[in-house]
């Protein structure tokens, strides 16, 4: 099997891969066809069963660990698998680690060098709260392997950690550089400010919007999980409260982005641009290493509302 990353046009498509999702369309012939996307921990490709009456094709459904033979085709651009054999595989056929993409930093160096972070806060009820998050085994057991989403960044094993730590490690250099800021306040909303995705996102192998998700989002589902622990810390003070849940609450910048509130506070600001400045990097990231070798446009890509085109190389 090789994996998605190394797959070129007119390859053969032939191994395990994980069906990630499995969508049954139809073509204007009114010809019924599977839309699937595969997955391994490379990356995703999308493919496609165009004749599904085929005896070659078996049973099989979302989540699912599928052998499969096909071929590797381009599509507007982009590669994309076209299949003719599929059958579901049982449990002891595959190593999950090869199917679920995982962040390639590494883990215990990002969770410590935020813990590190986290110790610079100095009064004493946001230290509080910050330490009964992140110095909870348990807490600790679950942040680390789970995704900071389903598929835009971070969408990997590791990956809500490395988003805080980047959102982190930002919004320390905004708190070093404008004095203005209360950095104990930034710095406790900072690796705060995702941490309802734990619940708004299913944990691998589906890495898939929870039903509280769907219903909830994940600011709302932080702001409470936030607003739960602080019930826990004596004299914890309400202004204060306020003012670090007005954060959770304001981060994605715009109501238009999800935000229930507008940014009120220069803290709160902050964090919405640190926010968005490690999600946008590290979707450029995620586009650049995914586009290896070229250097034309790559087409328009929704998520960024803009046509991209790779860099040209620098010398040496």
């Amino acid at each position: 099997m090789k994996f998605i990353k190394d797959l070129t046009e007119g390859d053969n498509l032939s191994g395990i891969y994980f069906c990630k999702s499995k969508n049954e369309l139809k073509t204007k012939n009114d010809k019924t066809y599977y839309s699937l996307m595969l997955q391994d921990k490379t990356g995703q490709l999308d493919t496609k069963v165009w004749d599904v009456t085929s005896g070659g094709i078996g049973d099989f459904d979302a989540g699912d660990f599928i052998e499969v033979q096909g071929q590797v085709n381009r599509y507007q651009q982009a590669l994309q698998g076209s299949l003719f054999r599929v059958r579901k595989c049982k449990d002891d056929e595959y190593d999950l680690a090869d199917y679920m993409p995982v962040s390639d930093k590494n883990i215990e160096d990002m969770y410590n060098e935020l813990l590190a972070i986290i110790d610079t806060v100095k009064t004493t009820y946001y230290k509080a709260l910050l330490d009964a998050f992140f110095k909870n085994p348990d807490f600790k057991k679950k942040f680390i392997k789970h995704s900071a989403a389903k598929s835009i960044h971070h969408g990997f094993i590791g990956g809500l950690l490395e988003h805080s730590l980047g959102v982190t490690k930002i919004c320390q250099f905004i708190a070093e550089n404008y004095p203005a800021i209360n950095h104990d306040l930034l710095i406790t909303a900072a690796p705060l400010h995702d941490i309802g995705k734990l619940e708004e996102i299913n944990d691998f192998p589906a890495n898939d919007y929870s039903d509280a998700g769907q219903l909830l989002g994940h600011i709302y589902i932080g702001a409470h999980m936030i607003n739960e622990q602080i019930e826990k810390i004596p004299d914890f003070p309400e202004r204060p409260k306020n003012e670090l849940v007005h954060c959770i609450l304001a981060h994605h910048g715009q109501l238009e982005f999800g935000s229930p509130k507008l940014p009120a506070l220069i803290e709160a600001e902050a964090l919405a641009m640190a926010d968005n400045l490690d999600a946008k990097m590290e979707t450029f990231t995620e586009i650049i290493d995914a586009n290896k070798g070229r250097t034309d446009w790559l087409g328009f890509k929704k998520v960024l509302d803009s046509n991209v085109r790779l860099t040209t190389p620098g010398e040496g």
